[in-house]
């Protein structure tokens, strides 16, 4: 993904909120295609975001021009999964890494719902990789 020169701070390095917004970007991405998998057309809206885990181990500059979001899932349970991230550098360096909580979604009932064996079979981790 490319930085901005909106993305920086008054230091000169990536802003903290922006972190969350690439990995975000990296999610939907590869949420988009799971559920292609899982053959549901209704990805958006289907799953929340319950938690996330994200720790800082180098700075982002403006002049390393674009890092890469790696996006993988960790672990699969009955109604949520989690997803593992990291943010590297040009040079493969790990810039942040933590993982995500996404719960199953029921917009009607508006609460979690279970993940349907589709899903789980779209989320399995030997596939995602």
């Amino acid at each position: 993904m490319q930085l901005r020169w909106r993305d920086m701070d008054m230091l000169g390095h990536l802003n903290q909120s922006v972190y969350h917004e690439l990995l975000e970007e990296g999610r939907a991405a590869v949420m988009t295609e799971l559920m292609s998998r899982a053959g549901n057309g209704r990805v958006h809206g289907a799953y929340v975001l319950a938690h996330v885990d994200l720790d800082y181990h180098t700075e982002v500059r403006k002049d390393h021009g674009e890092v890469e979001v790696v996006v993988r899932v960790s672990h699969v349970g009955t109604s949520s999964f989690r997803l593992h991230h990291e943010i590297r550098l040009p040079d493969g360096t790990v810039a942040a890494s933590g993982e995500t909580v996404m719960v199953a979604w029921d917009p009607v009932a508006r609460g979690k719902r279970a993940l349907t064996e589709a899903e789980r079979a779209a989320l399995s981790p030997e596939l995602a990789t």
